[in-house]
């Protein structure tokens, strides 16, 4: 690979860094640096990307902290989303009737309190919820967990079809695992990229509620890992028949 396109390949994935982090700041770090035998170019490309990333949102971070006069990094709303996820009847899901677009009462308080003092207030209640029953927050995080990998109840919205959805849903979920483990085992390159990816990019929504949407970023590498198992199957295949010859 020439130095040239090596750096265009650096530059390239660290711009696509920085706007998908506005988007989805949770996988704001977790774009790899192109490999290099020599350790100079490595750290030299580690360095590059991240000045890239971070001129990508800067602007974004300063007009932020403009706004709230105080240091604001892309995101202001975690204390408002864990509220919906946790407390009185939680359910592990969206409970969208809390959510101040969805609530006369919601709205009013954040019209009077203002962004910033109405997210800590209610990140507050969330977590006096998640102290008094400990238990039961656990409960709702495993519930989270099944739900963001094998869908939401009544996800659908013809209800005889919610079913077949979530099982599909769970399907494609169980051969992401099934070739990311594979990979692993097999010690295939970039395989551990893929499990830092699976095991962080999910960790937010377990404490605070799933959507089937919030799985659409991973979906790439979901979709890489699931024809990565399919075509070691069917190489297997192959490799059986060729073994046991052709059939008289």
């Amino acid at each position: 690979m020439t130095v040239l396109k090596w750096l265009l390949i650096v530059v390239s994935v660290g711009y696509a860094g920085g706007l998908v982090a506005l988007f989805f700041a949770q996988r704001a770090f977790l774009f790899p640096v192109p490999p290099s035998k020599k350790r100079i170019k490595y750290a030299a490309g580690a360095t590059l990307l991240t000045l890239v990333f971070v001129a990508c949102i800067t602007p974004w971070i300063a007009r932020n902290s403009l706004t709230f006069g105080r240091l604001m990094f892309l995101r202001s709303n975690f204390g408002a989303e864990l509220r919906i996820g946790n407390g009185p009847w939680a359910d592990g899901t969206w409970r969208e009737y809390l959510h101040p677009t969805q609530n006369v009462y919601e709205m009013r308080r954040f019209r009077q309190m203002g962004e910033i003092a109405y997210v800590a207030e209610r990140q507050k209640e969330a977590i006096a919820f998640i102290r008094e029953d400990c238990v039961g927050f656990m409960g709702l995080n495993l519930k989270r967990f099944i739900y963001y990998w094998s869908g939401v109840p009544r996800s659908s919205e013809i209800p005889a079809l919610a079913p077949l959805k979530n099982s599909l849903f769970l399907a494609s979920s169980v051969l992401s695992f099934w070739g990311l483990g594979r990979a692993l085992g097999k010690r295939k390159p970039g395989a551990w990229l893929f499990f830092w990816l699976i095991l962080s990019y999910p960790a937010l929504y377990y404490i605070v509620f799933p959507h089937p949407r919030y799985r659409h970023p991973i979906e790439p590498e979901l979709g890489i890992l699931m024809v990565y198992i399919v075509s070691e199957a069917e190489r297997k295949g192959e490799h059986k028949a060729a073994k046991t010859g052709p059939i008289d």
